[in-house]
């Protein structure tokens, strides 16, 4: 019966502080990265705010392409009646 009172008391006195600072070792950085983690889900979805009109650069593309093209034949059609003149 003394072996288990003593085992108990080195339980209590030893063991279990030492699991509550490995414990602490543990959580603190586990915390420290929930807290990154909620910091860039912040930011991502900042980030796909920004970049939402990104798409509509394709049709910009296609308009400024058939814009010049009509620009070129304008200026074309120009010299022709200058030349012509």
């Amino acid at each position: 019966m003394v072996v288990f009172w003593v085992m108990s008391a080195i339980g209590l006195l030893v063991v279990a502080p030492l699991v509550v600072v490995l414990a602490s070792y543990v959580i603190r950085p586990a915390l420290e990265c929930a807290r990154y983690a909620d910091d860039i889900l912040e930011h991502g979805v900042s980030i796909t705010a920004a970049v939402e009109p990104v798409p509509a650069l394709v049709t910009t593309r296609e308009l400024t392409a058939t814009v010049t093209e009509n620009a070129v034949a304008y200026v074309g059609a120009l010299r022709r009646l200058a030349a012509g003149s």
